[in-house]
C-alpha cells in the first residue's frame, strides 16, 4: 500500500480556498492581459520583451542600464532588445542632452503607433467601460486593485522604480 503523501499549508490553504467570484474574475484578467501581451508582440513581430521594452519606451525617453533594471535583464541583454528594435526602426539611439557619454533611447513615432495601434481596441473599450462608473465605483475599483498589486508584491517584490529624475511626468504615461 502506498503511503499517503503530507501535504504542507500551502496545499492545505489551496484545496480549503473558496475564491469568490470577484477572484475568479480577477485570475481571468490576469491570464487576458498575459495573452494580450503575447499576441500584440506576435502580430508585431516582436518577441514579449521587445514589445515590453517599447510600452516603457512610449512613456518617455530611457537609457540602456533604466531599461534593463525596468525589464529586470542584464545590460548586455537590454543592449540586444534596443538593438532589435532600432533595427525594426521603433526605437531611436542618441546622446543624454544632459551627459554625452550616456545614451538614451527614444521611441520613433512609428514604433510608438505601431504599438499603440495593436492596443487601441482594448483602450477604447477600457475607456468607456471606466466611463460607465461613479466616481465613488471607480475610487472602490482602484483600491480593490491597489491591494491586488500589493498581494503581488509579496510574491515578486516591488516593480523596479527609476530615479524621479528619470520619470516621465504621468501626463505624459
Amino acid at each position: 500500500m502506498a503511503e499517503a503523501e503530507s501535504s504542507g499549508p500551502a496545499t492545505e490553504f489551496a484545496d480549503a480556498w473558496r475564491q469568490t467570484g470577484s477572484l475568479v474574475a480577477l485570475r481571468e484578467a490576469i491570464e487576458a492581459g498575459a495573452r494580450v501581451r503575447h499576441v500584440v508582440a506576435r502580430r508585431a513581430g516582436l518577441g514579449d520583451s521587445d514589445l515590453v521594452a517599447l510600452q516603457h519606451l512610449v512613456r518617455g525617453p530611457l537609457g540602456p542600464a533604466e531599461l534593463a533594471r525596468l525589464l529586470e535583464v542584464s545590460t548586455a541583454a537590454s543592449t540586444g532588445i534596443v538593438d532589435r528594435l532600432a533595427e525594426r526602426g521603433h526605437v531611436e539611439r542618441h546622446p543624454h542632452a544632459a551627459d554625452r557619454r550616456r545614451t538614451e533611447v527614444r521611441v520613433t513615432s512609428s514604433g510608438r503607433e505601431e504599438v499603440l495601434a495593436h492596443l487601441l481596441p482594448m483602450f477604447t473599450a477600457l475607456d468607456a467601460w471606466d466611463r460607465s462608473f461613479t466616481d465613488d465605483e471607480r475610487a472602490l475599483v482602484e483600491r480593490y486593485l491597489r491591494g491586488v498589486r500589493a498581494a503581488f508584491e509579496q510574491v515578486a517584490g516591488p516593480a523596479p522604480v527609476l530615479p524621479a529624475t528619470t520619470q516621465p511626468p504621468p501626463s505624459e504615461a
